[in-house]
């Protein structure tokens, strides 16, 4: 998992059906098999940058293996966008995952 200054730092990759990666180790703010957030007060980019879609695939790394979601809803309200998955699960320890 990357670090900066000893802090551990959350990230996801999102990848779109037909499409293919959108994002690669996006950092967020919080992160839970419910969803995750990314505070965007003071940043560059506004929720409403971020291309994030209902049915998009999310991954992250979560102990020794990986976990998916599908997103099934995404709230851009403010400085903050939310997006909250579904039918998350821990995926296969044999399987590839890049």
């Amino acid at each position: 998992m990357a670090e900066s200054r000893g802090v551990a730092l959350l990230t996801v990759d999102i990848d779109r059906r037909g499409y293919g990666r959108r994002y690669t180790m996006l950092p967020v703010d919080e992160r839970s098999d419910e969803g995750f957030v990314i505070e965007c007060r003071g940043a560059r980019l506004g929720p409403e940058r971020y291309d994030v879609r209902v049915g998009d695939l999310v991954r992250w790394r979560a102990d020794a293996g990986h976990v998916q979601g599908v997103v099934r809803r995404v709230i851009r309200q403010d400085a903050r966008l939310q997006v909250v998955l579904a039918d998350t699960a821990p995926l296969p320890a044999d399987g590839f995952y890049v």
